[in-house]
């Protein structure tokens, strides 16, 4: 198995690991040093136990679905719907790996959003979903 393959493996066990709630499996593929950063609330956290700590410590039922996972090299980027009690929420994932561990990932959520009435003819449906107008 080449270094790419070892890498999206580790990516799948990763949300894998989240989904089921192991949290020792989900936060193995981070470095010791690892930095997480949420973008949109200007939160940084930093080493691997804190990583897990904040999301251990979440107190919504969570639930992972991965639409694509996609990279190259040390860069790869995972399109999540991430569930908290219920309401979805869309995420990005770009994970910068070095020796084969993450080093550093960057994570933006977005709430989903209807489709405006002037545009609703121009768009066709993603697969598994519908058109909602907003």
């Amino acid at each position: 198995m080449n270094a790419e393959s070892r890498i999206r493996a580790a990516i799948e066990e990763h949300w894998q690991a989240s989904e089921r709630g192991d949290f020792e499996a989900e936060h193995a593929i981070y470095a010791a040093d690892a930095v997480l950063d949420y973008p949109q609330s200007g939160e940084r956290f930093r080493g691997r136990e804190t990583i897990a700590a904040q999301r251990g410590g979440h107190p919504a039922d969570r639930r992972f679905t991965i639409r694509r996972i996609t990279g190259h090299a040390d860069v790869w980027v995972s399109e999540c719907v991430i569930t908290y009690d219920g309401a979805p929420s869309y995420s990005v994932s770009v994970m910068e790996f070095a020796d084969q561990q993450v080093v550093h990932e960057t994570q933006y959520f977005a709430a989903p959003f209807g489709t405006p009435a002037w545009r609703v003819a121009l768009a066709e449906p993603m697969p598994g979903r519908t058109i909602e107008e907003a």
